[in-house]
């Protein structure tokens, strides 16, 4: 085959299937909203014939030491060296790992590298795909930043926020969930960046999974309103407006039963405070999905979400909910219609919502149906096609030797 039947070749390759490097310190079974995402995407990408080379730590019930192990059919595995991330339990930070991953990336040369998180594996995985000359995507999943200030930290405001403006300005696109979160990153001088949004699993969070058995469980009768929240049961989630919330519900609905499902270092103090709440623990999967399903009104009171998957995760389930209009809830949510809005920072206002809505059952009803058509369209097959069309597009963008 002449030259130019080489480049032909190289330049067709990447518009039929692509060949992409998925490097993440989170990933299932790993309970959190990146590890689910990143989990999804993965998925998604195998099922439309891509092949996918998943670099991440091997997690705490795996062991320590570097592993190539088989993968599942589609998807090749590099479990790399990690240690465990204060604060989360089960979580691991990956440890650097320039020198294998530029060892691999040459003999098996991926057409675009997707660096899912910022840490150190994600940083010597930016700097391999550069030296590589390999197209890179980054993906900004979390607000770091505004994380340093509910663990005493707020001094490394600044210092997160350069390294993460350095980190994603190395890559040719970095991908957010919200066109709000676009905006605020081309403000704070991030170059390149674009909206590929999340889906969520109508089939697996559906009303229909409401359970008279596990709502008796919680100590309610048929009538009494299940308050529910899900997520990390930590300081930078606000858990101290959902226990005022609760308590002007519980003012108005004395039989109210606070029911949360998942887990984190603030849970010990709030067990201490709310102990006639129902602290659940994590769920997973139809679990999960009968927790969301069983409630009547969600609460979700974060302000340091990039996206939120809970929120379009109570809205499939056919909860109204409560937040901020911020992230998710600025997305899916329309003030009345599938919950109630309240301006960041107004407690007042979130406060009002709550009690309103759980003082208005024909309400919620009305809002149950809306909330659930909002994000029936929502399906993760239409997600995973925008991804793979801006991989293409970077891939494009980059020169031939970039590509296989």
């Amino acid at each position: 085959m002449d030259r130019a039947g080489l480049v032909c070749q190289e330049i067709a390759h990447p518009l039929t299937y692509l060949r992409v490097a998925v490097v993440t310190e989170t990933y299932p079974p790993e309970i959190n909203g990146v590890a689910m995402t990143t989990g999804r995407m993965v998925d998604g990408l195998v099922a439309a014939g891509h092949r996918v080379d998943l670099i991440r730590p091997r997690q705490a019930h795996e062991g320590g030491a570097i592993q190539l192990p088989d993968g599942a059919e589609g998807v090749e595995e590099m479990l790399s060296r990690g240690i465990p991330l204060p604060r989360y339990a089960n979580l691991q930070l990956g440890l650097p790992a320039r020198k294998v991953l530029l060892r691999r990336w040459s003999t098996q040369r991926p057409d675009v590298v997707q660096v899912v998180t910022e840490g150190p594996l994600g940083w010597s995985a930016l700097t391999a795909a550069r030296k590589l000359r390999l197209p890179v995507i980054s993906e900004f999943h979390t607000n770091f930043h505004r994380y340093s200030g509910h663990y005493g930290v707020g001094w490394l405001k600044r210092p997160i926020a350069a390294y993460l403006r350095k980190f994603h300005n190395r890559a040719d696109l970095t991908l957010v969930p919200t066109r709000a979160l676009c905006g605020e990153l081309a403000e704070q001088g991030i170059a390149r960046v674009d909206v590929v949004s999340r889906g969520v699993d109508t089939t697996l969070f559906d009303p229909a999974r409401r359970s008279a058995s596990l709502r008796r469980s919680w100590g309610l009768a048929p009538d009494d309103l299940a308050v529910v929240y899900v997520g990390r049961i930590a300081p930078e989630k606000n858990l101290a407006l959902l226990e005022k919330a609760f308590e002007a519900i519980r003012a108005h609905q004395p039989r109210a039963r606070l029911i949360l499902v998942g887990s984190g270092p603030a849970q010990q103090a709030l067990q201490a405070r709310q102990p006639a709440a129902v602290f659940c623990g994590s769920r997973t999967g139809a679990f999960l999905a009968e927790h969301y399903a069983s409630g009547d009104l969600f609460l979700f009171p974060s302000l340091t979400e990039t996206y939120g998957n809970v929120v379009a995760e109570a809205l499939a389930s056919g909860l109204p909910v409560v937040a901020y209009r911020d992230a998710a809830a600025q997305e899916l949510i329309e003030h009345r219609v599938q919950g109630w809005l309240a301006e960041p920072g107004d407690e007042a206002a979130f406060i009002a919502g709550a009690v309103a809505l759980a003082d208005a059952p024909e309400l919620r009803a009305r809002q149950r149906l809306a909330a659930r058509e909002r994000v029936a369209s929502l399906a993760w097959q239409a997600i995973v096609e925008r991804l793979v069309t801006l991989q293409r597009q970077v891939i494009l963008s980059s020169p031939v030797t970039a590509r296989r």
